[in-house]
């Protein structure tokens, strides 16, 4: 297995970009107490970083275990992007697999970007027909990364016109104190909006006031200009 995980390191290592592992870093807040504290960037991008977890999606899951484990942001990218590649062309069984499997490792899944380009297409394809429980559990870690995968998740239930977690985790995490679930539960009710206006201005309605002005400024963002500043105002 570690054979396979450094042959896969070396192929991204092909990719490198020297100008984005000098940006990465900075941009991924990784400096004492940011968000991303110790991330390392090898320096290559998402585009790229998807070719090598094409060509290596049917590995087994201890080659994923082992890339989540990396302390190169890239291969654990590439651990998650390799799971969402055989999902899509897994049976309900594989699916089921990978969704356990993926629920085992979140404490890996330890960026915004790695959750992002994950949970909605794992955990939110999952759960489109199956009970919503995990997503309360996952809400309920005291891990914030475990809390975004809940949230951004629904995108997918979303999308299919789902909204009912939406809105409970947007109530259950409405106070949270960091910056990036407020943005990842703002950027949720804004796609609800989307597809139901009426039932964001009900939600708005009843929580702006309490809302932390960075989650509400994302969940306006699609609303008129009238309308934008009549919350902003209240």
């Amino acid at each position: 297995m570690k054979t396979k995980t450094k042959e896969i390191q070396k192929e991204l290592e092909a990719y490198v970009d020297p100008v984005k592992r000098d940006f990465l870093p900075y941009f991924f807040k990784t400096g004492k107490g940011q968000y991303g504290e110790g991330d390392k960037f090898l320096g290559v991008v998402v585009p790229n970083t998807r070719q090598v977890a094409k060509r290596h999606k049917e590995e087994p899951f201890e080659v994923m275990a082992d890339l989540l484990q990396s302390e190169w942001h890239e291969c654990r990218l590439c651990a998650l992007l390799m799971l969402v590649e055989r999902y899509k062309k897994s049976d309900e069984t594989g699916r089921k697999a990978i969704y356990d499997f993926y629920l085992t490792q979140t404490c890996r899944v330890n960026n915004w970007d790695l959750v992002d380009l994950s949970a909605p297409y794992i955990v939110g394809e999952y759960l489109k027909d199956k009970s919503r429980e995990d997503l309360y559990r996952l809400a309920d870690s005291s891990l914030l990364w475990d809390q975004r995968i809940a949230v951004v998740a629904t995108i997918t239930l979303i999308r299919n016109n789902d909204f009912i977690d939406t809105l409970r985790l947007s109530e259950k995490l409405l106070l949270h104190e960091h910056d990036l679930m407020r943005k990842a539960v703002g950027w949720m009710l804004r796609e609800m909006g989307k597809r139901d206006k009426d039932l964001l201005l009900q939600f708005l309605d009843q929580y702006s006031k309490k809302m932390p002005r960075t989650m509400l400024r994302y969940s306006i963002e699609k609303l008129t200009e009238e309308e934008r500043k009549y919350y902003m105002q209240r």
